[in-house]
């Protein structure tokens, strides 16, 4: 089924395809790869591995990911969201531990999408992932404040006790690798958005800063040699894979593999907005997990689609994978070519992009529409996913974050309404039905919502006082479902009204509610003649019994 839905997306792609065409795939291509060259330089370092690692991450992605995606837009590779992540692997595992997580995270991503499980993904509220996302924007930035500061204080497992030890002091600042470092940072923030579709401030800032360090020849630390090979010295091979120790690797694959589907998922859905095209969401995880299963026997990290790639090969007019295929190329032939000068590139340049980067990661318009209309649920979750994150290990964090998706769906769907009303004699003649004797011990419960264990309590609290009730009409035609639970509370009810020589009648019940009443026996139970096509209908037949309450 995945391959046919593959052939069907290239089918649909290059119909009539022709050079026209392939020119402006061709010049998006080559954008997405101006865009690309730095950040795959400064994510493969704050993964922990090499700047050579992000590249040869962007190109195997690029090229792998981009022939299996499901959609013509996704581009893949290092991103600032998995380098936070990736590089607290790499601090607790070394970089044979971040190549077997990324490894079982790509198996994990590849069984997901065969099964097609990827629309569960999409549940979780926005505001657990906008909550994430600012999290891992300050792991990132505070990641970077060694490189920045040109320093080197000792790492922590968690970025806030990281960012904490700063202010203990014990540590001198190198002016020099300061300058470089904001040299990055003031070309991003003032080169003008209209400028930067032509030429990249992330790209244009470290030129900028390697030819100033090229001029003025400051002793400060510099990427290193760059291989010319896309198979690096330091990969994953199959005689280094440690197979007695696997499972310990389980816990970090599963943060990487959530990240990973998350961001990809996220990706194809803001560039779908963009173009029209819907992108198949399984196909995708297929794609991501076949990518990354590959990506480790090469010496690169995890990688995901990034919605600035995407976003940039779009807006180029990028029209196919081939833009994926290209942007590939584009940053190989950078490897070959160019391998010196990127060789002489300050780390403190490529923090300067980082900071930047984290800063920008931030949904700052969704933060800000939370808190300005006072969002109470959205903001405690968005606060607490967002302190989890920074504060404790991030499988712990996701967790968290699924774990409050699912109370917050819970507390959504158990709001059960019930509007408890008098017989009203007018209306009824109005719509026709006369000759009804006034009785005040006749009642209608309008319900409206899922009847379900998470709602029985509502439901039992608002049948507490019947009082002087005759006849309960319970009108159900709001209740789309209902669980063994809510039949259990039912029963009871029923149960309490029959001891009062009183009835429950029902009205405009599902189908579906009503197979789960008749399996429960339910039906058999209050009797087929109690249940009615409206409350109309039971208010008429309510009236033929006799009122223990009237004289």
């Amino acid at each position: 089924m995945a391959r046919r839905s593959l052939l069907r997306l290239y089918k649909d792609e290059f119909t009539g395809y022709n050079i026209t065409k392939f020119r402006q795939d061709a010049l998006a291509g080559l954008t997405v790869a101006a865009v690309a060259l730095p950040l795959a330089l400064a994510f493969g370092v704050s993964s922990g591995a090499s700047a050579s690692a992000g590249l040869v991450t962007a190109v195997i992605s690029g090229l792998v990911i981009g022939a299996f995606s499901g959609a013509p837009y996704q581009i893949s590779g290092p991103t600032g969201a998995m380098s936070a992540v990736l590089i607290m692997v790499a601090q607790r595992y070394g970089l044979t531990g971040l190549w077997m997580a990324g490894l079982l995270a790509g198996m994990m991503l590849l069984v997901i999408g065969l099964v097609r499980l990827g629309r569960f993904i999409a549940f979780i509220p926005s505001p657990v992932i906008t909550g994430f996302t600012s999290g891992i924007a300050l792991i990132i930035f505070i990641g970077q404040i060694d490189n920045l500061l040109g320093i080197k204080t000792p790492g922590t497992e968690a970025a806030l006790f990281k960012f904490t030890g700063y202010f203990k002091g014990g540590f001198t600042p190198d002016l020099h690798t300061m300058i470089l470092g904001l040299v990055v940072i003031m070309t991003m923030v003032f080169w003008p958005k209209k400028w930067n579709a032509r030429f990249p401030s992330s790209l244009l800032g470290i030129i900028l800063a390697t030819a100033l360090n090229a001029l003025v020849k400051w002793p400060v630390a510099v990427i290193g040699e760059i291989p010319r090979s896309l198979l690096l010295a330091d990969r994953l091979t199959i005689a280094n894979i440690p197979w007695s120790n696997m499972t310990e690797f389980l816990a970090p694959a599963f943060t990487i593999t959530a990240l990973g589907a998350v961001e990809s998922l996220l990706s194809g859905a803001v560039a779908a907005n963009m173009t029209g095209i819907r992108m198949q969401a399984n196909q995708e995880l297929i794609a991501q997990g076949i990518g990354n299963i590959v990506i480790p026997f090469f010496g690169g990290v995890p990688a995901t689609a990034a919605i600035a790639r995407a976003s940039v090969g779009i807006k180029s007019g990028g029209q196919t994978r081939m833009v994926s295929f290209i942007h590939a190329i584009g940053i190989l032939l950078s490897m070959v070519l160019l391998s010196g000068v990127i060789a002489k590139v300050p780390l403190a340049a490529l923090a300067g992009v980082l900071m930047v980067t984290a800063w920008r990661m931030n949904e700052w318009e969704g933060i800000r529409f939370m808190f300005r209309r006072h969002f109470k649920t959205a903001t405690i979750t968005f606060l607490i996913t967002m302190l989890a994150t920074i504060t404790l290990d991030l499988t712990q964090a996701i967790l968290i974050g699924a774990g409050l998706s699912a109370l917050i769906f819970l507390n959504k769907i158990s709001e059960i309404s019930i509007d408890v009303q008098q017989v009203d004699l007018e209306k009824l003649r109005t719509r026709g039905i006369e000759n009804l004797e006034s009785c005040d011990h006749v009642r209608v419960a309008f319900l409206t919502g899922p009847l379900f264990f998470a709602a029985t309590g509502q439901f039992h609290e608002a049948f507490d006082n019947l009082g002087d009730t005759h006849a309960l009409i319970l009108s159900m035609r709001g209740v789309p479902m209902i669980d063994t639970s809510g039949l259990e509370s039912l029963k009871q009810l029923s149960e309490r009204m029959h001891k009062r020589n009183a009835v429950v009648m029902f009205a405009g019940v599902h189908e579906n509610v009503m197979q789960m009443m008749r399996r429960g026996n339910l039906v058999d139970d209050i009797g087929e003649q109690n249940f009615f096509w409206s409350s109309d209908q039971a208010i008429v037949a309510a009236q033929t019994h006799q009122c223990a309450f009237c004289d």
